[in-house]
This record gives C-alpha cells, sequence and structure tokens, in this order.
C-alpha cells in the first residue's frame, strides 16, 4: 500500500481515533476486572495479526520471525509490558490520567537512550523532560491523597515499555538488523495474553464484555498497528509522533462523552504541562531539520 503525504495524515489521524477508543470501551464492561480484561484484549489481538500478517506479508512471515533473531523477541517483550500496564492502569485510575502519563512516552524515550544508551540529548530535550516531569508529579501529588496514584504508577510502564522498545528497535537498525514491527506486536499480545492468563482465571466476563473486548482487540490495536506502519512509510518519526499526541485529546472526549469521566483539575493542570513540553520539543525539532 502507498500513500501519499496527505493520505498518511488523514489516515494517521484515524489511527489516533482508534487507539483512544481502549478507554470508553472497558468503562462499558460489566463483570471482566483488570487481568482479564488485558487477557482478552490481547488474546484477541494476537489472533487478529495472526490471520492478517500471513495475507499482507505471504505466508514466509512465520519463517521469517524464526530468523529475525533476539531483537524481534525483546521487541515483543517490550509490546507486552505497554499492553499490559496499559489496560491494568485503565481499571485502576482514570482514562485522562493514562493517556497524559502515555504522552511523555517521547520524552522517556530520549532519557533512556541517554541513561542505557549513551546518546548525547540536547538542552532542549532536558528542557522538555524536565517539564513534563514536573508535570506528571504534580498530577501524582495531587493523587495520592485520593488513592488514584495505584493507577497512575501502573500506567508508567506503558510509556517505559515503549521507550526501551524504541531505542532497541534504533539499536538494531543502526546494527543493520531491523525489527519488523508488526509481527513484534504479534508477539508482544501474544506474551500478554498467557502472563495474565492464569491471573485472570477463572475467567468471569459475559458475553457482553468479549464482545466488547474483541472490538478492543482488533480495531483498537491490531489494525491501527498495521496502519500506523503503513503511515510511518510516508510520514516524518516527528510527525508521527505529533500526530501521535491526538490519541490523549480523543480518548478524554470520548471517555467524558461515552462514560461521564470529567477530568480532574490536576490532570488539566499536568496534562497542560506533559501536552505544552512535548510539542514544543516537536515543533523546535522540526524547525531545525527543516532549517538549512
Amino acid at each position: 500500500m502507498t500513500l501519499r503525504h496527505g493520505q498518511a495524515v488523514a489516515l494517521m489521524v484515524a489511527v489516533t481515533f482508534l487507539w483512544a477508543t481502549a478507554g470508553v470501551v472497558t468503562r462499558q464492561l460489566e463483570q471482566a476486572q483488570a487481568f482479564e480484561i488485558t487477557f482478552w484484549r490481547s488474546a484477541f489481538t494476537a489472533l487478529s495479526l495472526a490471520l492478517i500478517l500471513p495475507l499482507w506479508q505471504g505466508r514466509g512471515v512465520w519463517r521469517r520471525m524464526v530468523t529475525s533473531g533476539r531483537a524481534l523477541w525483546w521487541s515483543g517483550v517490550c509490546w507486552a509490558v505497554m499492553f499490559t500496564a496499559f489496560m491494568i492502569a485503565l481499571a485502576l485510575t482514570s482514562v485522562a490520567n493514562v493517556l497524559i502519563t502515555l504522552a511523555a512516552g517521547p520524552l522517556l524515550t530520549a532519557l533512556i537512550s541517554r541513561l542505557f544508551f549513551g546518546q548525547r540529548l540536547a538542552r532542549q530535550t532536558w528542557a522538555a523532560i524536565v517539564v513534563a516531569g514536573l508535570g506528571i508529579a504534580w498530577m501524582f501529588a495531587r493523587q495520592l491523597g485520593e488513592g488514584g496514584w495505584l493507577g497512575s504508577v501502573v500506567a508508567l510502564g506503558a510509556p517505559l515499555g515503549g521507550a526501551f522498545n524504541w531505542n532497541l528497535v534504533q539499536r538494531s537498525q543502526r546494527e543493520g538488523h531491523g525489527v519488523d514491527l508488526v509481527p513484534a506486536v504479534l508477539v508482544g499480545a501474544a506474551v500478554s495474553a498467557a502472563v495474565t492468563l492464569p491471573l485472570a482465571w477463572p475467567l468471569r466476563a459475559s458475553a457482553h464484555d468479549v464482545a466488547w473486548l474483541a472490538g478492543l482487540g482488533v480495531w483498537q490495536l491490531a489494525v491501527p498497528c498495521v496502519l500506523a506502519v503503513v503511515c510511518a512509510r510516508v510520514l516524518k518519526p516527528t510527525e508521527v509522533s505529533m500526530l501521535a499526541l491526538l490519541e490523549v485529546l480523543f480518548g478524554i472526549v470520548l471517555a467524558w462523552l461515552g462514560a461521564g469521566e470529567v477530568p480532574s483539575p490536576a490532570v488539566w493542570q499536568g496534562g497542560a504541562l506533559v501536552l505544552g513540553a512535548l510539542l514544543t520539543h516537536l515543533w523546535l525539532t522540526q524547525r531545525k531539520e527543516t532549517s538549512p
């Protein structure tokens, strides 16, 4: 599939909208709890990708996965951490808290690259990391007295898993061992389902819940991940990062309209610092890349 730039932008906006449906869908569930929610979504994601991948990349995809080396499997572990932490956090705290925490992912990626992979960071990146950290700390501090801090701590696992994942992918590409992200997502979903199944047992989800979670596995994760990879072939990394921020906006609005979750003042205040720092950093980075 080959897209023009405008088509890739429009498709990426649709992808972020699909990603953003996780919060409002989980609020429609009747019986399923945190680990069972995670199990069903991951299981349906793995099943969907197991059907999509051979149709998209041919039957040889299974052979290529086996011979891809350790990077793909470590990337799959990172995806598993992201999937598991994200869904459990949604069961413990508000959608807005989780999405704002998730939005710090690009800055955490830069920080991990400095601490663990020795890459130097520009002063503007350090400044953005500090401001975003203050925003998240403000949200955590305001939640300590409300008992919602645990969900926000768990939510940090998602951007941290993503930070290690993107650094691993970049390092592998520099060494000549590119990681195919979609098979890695399949591995991550399978690992997440396998890990959470014993914790979710005995399964108590109603048919109503399973239907909603099947929709999440297919349309909130499997299909958008494939489309995002297609978009990334056309868009610059900074464009993808900026468009991905729409997930925060869409997710908060959907949870507000569809589940009556009104974000607290602390979320608006901390979120403004996180998103402001990230947008400013992305704008400065893009300006530097396009300057003569």
